[in-house]
């Protein structure tokens, strides 16, 4: 049976591959403030300051943000060497995405 984390991180490698992913701190506030990005991932062992920055933004302009995973997990789920932060650009899979990271249930 495949746990939670292992889903996200499968959604993940998807997104990447359906290009629906931005990736780096300076990427994802652009995106963000585009109103290109619907869901935000950082992960658990960023540095506080990039926390900091990036809830900022996300709550300047009303996206959600989730902590989940670490550097080395997802950037290897999207294929690339250490990203803290990936954006999620589709709408429908940063919803599964958002819903599985909180344990599954339905987002109303």
């Amino acid at each position: 049976m495949i746990n939670n984390k292992e889903k996200v991180y499968g959604l993940l490698g998807l997104t990447t591959k359906s290009g629906n992913i931005v990736f780096g701190t300076d990427a994802c506030i652009e995106k963000i403030e585009n109103k290109q990005v619907k869901l935000i991932i950082v992960a658990s062992d960023a540095s506080e300051k990039t926390k900091k920055n990036i809830n900022f933004v996300c709550d300047k302009n009303s996206v959600p943000i989730k902590i989940f995973g670490t550097i080395e997990k997802l950037s290897k789920a999207i294929g690339k060497n250490n990203k803290a932060i990936i954006g999620i650009k589709n709408e429908s899979l940063a919803k599964e995405i958002s819903k599985i990271i909180d344990g599954g249930d339905i987002i109303g």
